[in-house]
């Protein structure tokens, strides 16, 4: 099931069901076919198109799309739902999850196109279907409602709500049967019908006393934010490392890449040689293990065991940015091919295999495919037999292939369902060139042309199998995090291709998804956009377009970032510090949260503040600094308790903890001299260095508008002169590559 840490620590609520779920069996559970459809007036929503079960029939979502055949009557989120509630008098069943995510579709099999359930649903509650991408606030809410009640969630999230749209119970996956431990959804839905009808009064108080929890747990602790934090956050890193393994925490791992990029910051201002180890580790461990694509490039959502060999398939395009971006870092911080070699290869799966023909990025791809006899399992598109290596490679390649990445006989991999195949290898480095050669008695060279050609010969026979299904949404915030990524390793790779794809993808959310009153969409699916933006849209946004501009020195990229920012401030901000989730214009729902917890993304807050902070160095704007500084102050008392919580709130720290630094540049931007300047830059792990690049002829109005520190700076005829400044104070100019090379060593910490 795809799940993530608990939030918060809130006392479970008095829940009225908890002896009824104790049981087994009830009366009322559904075993009827689905019943004939009652007469009633037609909404313009209900005139479906041919053959269509529901009202998803008219949804653009991929996720609502693939429930449009259920015989469940599923309405998506809206006021049309809860005005049906109210007029038959029946409790909500509010189901959010994702298009790949494996439960969801599990859960979509076993119940949601029963019959008998189906009916029973139609029957007793009004259903909604949400997914939890397209409205991330209405899952926000939802989610916390969950963890309040159980301690714990994930996805497929079910939800029971009254007519207030206030939260009465919740969990996440349920068998369609009773099992041991865990009540089967036709017997849920029996005994919650029977409570509504019964237990009314208890339900409304268990459902208003939900919400004031769900209130006051999301309220911000505020605290003074110093480097005590950093030091106190790097410790709970070093105590939860796992020391064999590598990565944090003894169980399932997931991927925290926000997590590397406060070690590495750490390891820059505190020398702490650990904060590298677990870094080079961790990183290693997940490229030689299961969640990467040895043939394809790119990154598994995470790892069910602890030793990185067994991932959950999805690929998320988040997880391909950020970790990519973690990759470069790493390669920055330790010269390190194989780092930068990783990056490559999983942002050339994303612009293989997740591009738009216009440019944006799409959204994901599927744990589960299609298996060439029928069905379908998780992960069918990436295991390997023996015996399907030896059809496509000659003898010697696939002996030795095999040997590497642990594919035999027996098989590596443990399905999670029972008719899913058995016997097949998930691909994992298990020996090295240098381990192969001394086995098999060849030379090391030659047992990497080997394997580089038996890598390329099963990626062009796994093309031949059916791929995992595509979600196309195109997301403005995770587009901004691939931008961020393209930007950051085109220009410390030296690679023109990443930065033209940044480009690409900022033209197509420019032209697309920027309403004509300068504020944003959400997602773009087919030919529109729609759903306004909240709070990760546009600090995602405003970070990667001002990467965008470090790396290309466009100005265009920098007014976009500054407009972002002005706009997060005045729709998102808090006056007692931090930002909400949802604007002010935005839909109210049962709660207005401000989350400051580090997941799989980083929290829409820690970015705002770090993007707030280095905005505010290279365009002197007090302003951007003042409210991140407020952010940091409104979180730190939370952040406190539990620091390996928030790890880019500490990366947020570090740069408000300077000193600030900038780089002016001036003279021809296809000079060599100003080039080599512009790539020593780039080459350094220095995260909040300000760089801008002056024309020989001088800043124009507009970057000086932007940039004010560009106002007295110009090369004239010279081919190039560089002033690197700290602490609001200039060094001499120098005019070579190397000689900036030498000042920035100096400088640095």
């Amino acid at each position: 099931m795809s799940s993530f840490n608990s939030l918060t620590s809130i006392p479970a609520v008095t829940v009225l069901l908890a002896v009824a779920l104790s049981g087994c069996g009830g009366e009322g559970r559904p075993q009827s076919a689905t019943p004939a459809p009652k007469e009633g007036p037609v909404t313009p929503a209900q005139i479906l198109p041919a053959g269509a079960r529901n009202r998803l029939a008219l949804e653009k979502s991929p996720y609502l799309k693939q429930h449009q055949d259920n015989p469940v009557d599923w309405y998506p989120w809206g006021d049309e739902a809860f005005r049906k509630a109210i007029a038959e008098d029946k409790p909500i069943f509010l189901s959010i999850g994702y298009s790949t995510c494996h439960w969801c579709h599990v859960m979509e099999r076993e119940s949601f196109m029963n019959e008998a359930i189906a009916s029973y649903l139609n029957e007793r509650f009004v259903c909604i279907k949400v997914d939890r991408e397209e409205r991330p606030d209405v899952d926000q809410v939802y989610m916390s409602a969950a963890q309040a009640m159980t301690g714990r969630g994930g996805w497929p999230l079910s939800v029971w709500l009254d007519h207030n749209r206030k939260p009465f119970f919740a969990g996440t996956y349920f068998p369609p049967e009773d099992r041991p431990g865990r009540p089967g959804f036709g017997s849920l839905l029996a005994r919650i019908a029977d409570a509504w009808r019964d237990e009314r009064a208890t339900i409304q108080a268990t459902a208003e006393e939900l919400v004031q929890k769900i209130g006051a747990s999301d309220a911000a602790s505020p605290g003074e934010p110093t480097q005590d934090l950093l030091d106190s956050g790097f410790e709970a890193f070093r105590q939860s490392y796992d020391q064999r393994y590598a990565g944090f925490g003894s169980g399932t791992k997931f991927p925290r890449p926000v997590v590397f990029e406060f070690l590495l910051r750490y390891l820059r201002r505190a020398g702490k040689p650990e904060a590298r180890e677990m870094t080079v580790k961790t990183l290693r461990a997940m490229r030689e293990g299961g969640m990467y694509d040895h043939l394809g490039g790119g990154f598994h959502r995470y790892s069910t065991d602890p030793r990185w060999r067994v991932p959950h398939f999805e690929k998320m395009l988040y997880d391909q940015a950020l970790l990519a971006r973690a990759y470069v870092q790493a390669w920055q911080v330790t010269g390190c091919d194989e780092f930068a070699d990783t990056a490559r290869e999983t942002l050339d799966y994303v612009l293989r295999d997740l591009a738009s023909p216009d440019g944006g990025f799409w959204s994901a791809e599927d744990a589960d495919s299609d298996l060439p006899g029928g069905g379908h399992a998780e992960g069918a598109f990436y295991v390997w037999t023996p015996e399907q290596v030896r059809a496509a490679l000659k003898g010697p390649d696939a002996d030795l292939f095999c040997r590497a990445f642990a594919v035999t006989d027996r098989g590596n991999f443990e399905s999670f369902e029972p008719g899913e195949p058995r016997g097949t290898s998930i691909l994992r480095e298990e020996l090295s060139p240098d381990d192969l050669a001394a086995e098999f008695s060849l030379p090391v060279g030659r047992v990497r042309d080997s394997l580089e050609r038996s890598r390329s010969a099963l990626f062009e026979a796994r093309r031949s199998r059916p791929r995992p299904h595509l979600d196309d949404k195109i997301l403005t915030d995770w587009n901004g995090l691939m931008i961020g990524a393209l930007a950051s390793a085109g220009r410390a790779l030296g690679e023109p291709r990443y930065l033209a794809a940044a480009e690409k993808a900022a033209g197509f959310l420019m032209k697309r998804l920027r309403r004509p009153d300068g504020h944003w969409f959400h997602q773009h699916v087919g030919d529109s956009a729609s759903v306004d933006a909240f709070l990760d849209d546009y600090a995602f946004l405003a970070e990667g377009f001002l990467l965008l501009h470090q790396a290309t020195q466009k100005t265009e990229y920098l007014r976009v970032a500054v407009s972002a920012a002005a706009a997060m401030i005045e729709d998102f901000g808090d006056p007692q510090g931090g930002f909400f989730n949802t604007s002010s214009s935005g839909e109210r729902l049962i709660a207005r949260l401000k989350e400051s917890y580090d997941g799989a993304l980083p929290s829409g807050n820690a970015v705002a503040a770090l993007t707030l902070f280095r905005l505010a160095d290279l365009c002197s704007r007090s302003d951007f600094r003042a409210k991140a500084e407020g952010t940091l102050r409104a979180f730190a008392g939370t952040v406190a308790t539990f620091e390996s919580g928030y790890p880019y709130y500490l990366c947020a720290l570090d740069a408000s903890l300077g000193p600030p630094r900038e780089v002016v540049i001036a003279g021809d931007p296809s000079g060599t001299e100003v080039r080599g300047m512009l790539a020593a830059v780039g080459r350094r792990y220095d995260p909040d260095l300000a760089v801008a690049l002056v024309p020989s002829a001088g800043p124009d109005p507009g970057m000086i508008q932007l940039i004010p520190m560009t106002e007295s700076r110009a090369a004239g005829t010279s081919p190039g002169m560089a002033w690197l400044c700290e602490n609001y104070a200039c060094r001499e100019p120098v005019s070579t590559a190397e000689e900036l090379r030498r000042q920035l060593a100096d400088s640095g910490r």
